[in-house]
């Protein structure tokens, strides 16, 4: 080997190095901080309009027992459902605030209204529909253990 290509070779594994090292870095994303004890101000939370009605972001982040303790505040206009039903790994549990709704949880459909209080236990296939006349808003709060991967929703099979 001559010097010209031991020096190309030790050129190229400098910058294949480097490559990997920022390639890692971009890819790393930073964790997210501990959520803190705290009031959080429903006149503070912005509601962002979609689709089918509105969604306030409350909270996402890991807690010192939890990987992720997640909490949003979702309303549905009448004749809405915020999606297909699903199951994933965590759980959920809804509180409704006001409004009516139609929960099914493995092929079984109840009402919620005022004050109910809705959990999804994991791998249950669940979803709900707005069937009421007026707007219904429901508090949402997910719970991710530290030894469960988020892992997104998986929709009923057809």
């Amino acid at each position: 080997m001559n010097l010209r290509t031991l020096h190309f070779l030790m050129a190229l594994v400098a910058v294949g190095g480097s490559l990997g090292t920022m390639a890692l870095a971009q890819s790393s994303t930073p964790p997210k901080p501990m959520l803190a004890s705290g009031v959080f101000d429903w006149s503070k939370l912005e509601a962002k309009p979609t689709k089918i009605g509105a969604r306030r972001d409350v909270f996402d982040a890991p807690t010192p027992t939890l990987g992720a303790l997640e909490c949003h505040i979702t309303t549905v206009n009448p004749g809405e459902s915020p999606h297909a039903a699903h199951r994933h790994p965590d759980e959920e549990l809804l509180i409704v605030k006001e409004g009516t709704v139609d929960v099914t949880i493995n092929g079984v459909t109840r009402q919620a209204g005022p004050g109910s209080v809705v959990f999804f236990a994991a791998n249950d296939l669940h979803g709900l529909r707005n069937n009421g006349s007026v707007p219904a808003t429901y508090y949402v709060l997910r719970v991710v253990p530290h030894d469960l991967a988020r892992a997104p929703a998986v929709p009923a099979a057809p």
